[in-house]
């Protein structure tokens, strides 16, 4: 399997908050990664939760929905996805 995952990134220092949208074939090591600080967009951040997810059976289809995802549209999706979430 490969996967499509948004982490919600947060910067307490600087009042920073974003979402990253990646891809990986190992889902739980691409997230401990991120949070020990090993991947360099994200290391700046002190809080990073996975908030969303999909699997794809190909490589290719996880790449396209990552980019799909990156666009305006794809950002929207992402927020009615997580509304509950961004609420708390």
């Amino acid at each position: 399997m490969h996967y499509t995952y948004v982490l919600s990134c947060e910067d307490k220092k600087r009042g920073r908050k974003k979402f990253y949208i990646g891809f990986t074939n190992d889902l739980k090591e691409r997230i401990l990664a991120h949070k020990s600080g090993a991947v360099q967009t994200t290391k700046s951040f002190d809080k990073i939760i996975l908030v969303y997810y999909e699997g794809c059976l190909n490589e290719t289809d996880a790449r396209k929905r990552e980019l799909r995802l990156k666009t305006g549209f794809g950002r929207g999706y992402i927020n009615k996805r997580i509304e509950g979430y961004l609420r708390s």
